[in-house]
């Protein structure tokens, strides 16, 4: 939760440096630490979610298992093209 309350703090700080004309570089770099930011967030949540809901579907085996692990193949694939 911490990363993403501070990406959303910068992505208001890339808005305000769009909004007041700052030098193209400077709001390129403000964004790479948004984008920084929202991946550490992704990948905290995506444990959150391997700690949790994969472990609890895991204990119950079967159709459970199957679509969690669909899901994380999804996501992983997803987040490849990205």
């Amino acid at each position: 939760m911490i990363a993403t309350k501070k990406a959303k703090s910068s992505v208001e700080k890339v808005m305000k440096m769009i909004e007041e004309d700052k030098y193209c570089i400077d709001i390129i770099q403000q964004n790479l630490a948004v984008i920084g930011l929202l991946r550490s967030a992704n990948t905290a949540l995506l444990e959150g979610h391997v700690n949790c809901c994969v472990k609890d579907a895991a204990k119950k085996g079967g159709k459970a298992l199957d679509e969690k692990m669909a899901e994380l193949i999804r996501v992983v694939k997803i987040a490849q093209t990205k």
